[in-house]
């Protein structure tokens, strides 16, 4: 019981942060999922062709889980080509606000230079989340959709529940809001509290996220950069002063080893993604993934009517 009592305002925590994934964010992407044909992936979901978290791997080979995942093409069976990561967090106090912006965004960058289909990065943050916090976030080219504490609190507030406390509040008054809430919060009266935010909040704040998103994977590649990088056999010298004559006038012989590559695409909205590749094998298969992005934009003709 000791070790409850201890762990309730986390536990609170917890709770408020499952609600926000589940009943606010994620019916936002499942709306533009629903309206693109594409696959929203998150934790409540089963899927054969991954674990229980949403793991990617990086260019590096470094592999992170995401609490959400638009795919092109992805299956209950069957992963597809990612176009969208986003990462969703409640924040009770403001404390540590920069360290969690820097850990969420640096953990969503690798993604954008990893495939060139992954046009959307995204925190969406709800609670006590400070003004340098959410500035280093858009300052990443992350984008932020934000609630703030004040918002949740009244939500809950107006379906009967009390979900803050003093900071000098007991283990034992904690504990006591965490047991109400965990019993209370069935489905409907979720989704309920869901509607008053979005009520007290405004539909535009929702509508308008919805419409950067499919912004973002709209937006079309307006020049495509190739380059070849020059490998050559090595130069070799008994001296410095016949190194420095050589370089009067350098002359390399080429190698007949593959040469690696760089690949740049600079979009409409001024974004852009640049990649230094080993083969040309890799080349042609990152091409692919934004061609895949391309062609599947092109073939929604039907206007997104984006509502949720």
């Amino acid at each position: 019981m000791a070790k409850d009592v201890a762990s309730s305002g986390h536990l609170l925590g917890q709770l408020i942060g499952d609600w926000w994934e589940r009943y606010v964010v994620l019916p936002m992407l499942q709306s533009v999922a629903t309206e693109l044909n594409m696959f929203a992936d998150n934790r409540y979901i089963k899927r054969t062709c991954r674990s229980e978290k949403i793991h990617w791997t990086d260019y590096d080979g470094n592999t992170v889980d995401y609490d959400f995942v638009l795919e092109i093409n992805g299956t209950p069976t069957k992963k597809g080509t990612p176009v969208a990561f986003m990462e969703s967090f409640w924040r009770r106090g403001a404390r540590h606000s920069k360290d969690k912006a820097r850990d969420d965004t640096n953990k969503l960058l690798p993604m954008r230079e990893t495939y060139p289909s992954a046009r959307f990065l995204a925190i969406a943050a709800s609670g006590e989340f400070t003004e340098p916090a959410r500035d280093y976030v858009k300052s990443r080219g992350v984008s932020l959709f934000f609630v703030p504490k004040s918002k949740i609190v009244e939500a809950f507030s107006l379906s009967g529940f009390n979900i803050d406390y003093d900071d000098r509040a007991t283990e034992e008054t904690k504990n006591e809001i965490a047991k109400i809430f965990q019993n209370k919060l069935d489905p409907k009266t979720a989704s309920e509290v869901a509607l008053k935010l979005r009520e007290a909040v405004g539909d535009g704040a929702f509508t308008g996220f919805i419409h950067t998103i499919v912004s973002s994977l709209s937006a079309q590649p307006v020049e495509i950069e190739i380059r070849q990088a020059t490998l050559s056999e090595p130069a070799i010298f008994r001296s410095i002063e016949e190194a420095a004559e050589f370089l009067v006038t350098p002359s390399f012989t080429p190698t007949e080893v593959e040469a690696g590559y760089t690949y740049k695409v600079t979009y409409s909205d001024g974004s852009d993604f640049f990649r230094e590749i080993p083969t040309l094998k890799a080349l042609k298969q990152l091409n692919s993934q934004l061609l895949e992005l391309l062609s599947h934009m092109s073939s929604v003709t039907e206007k997104p009517r984006l509502h949720i």
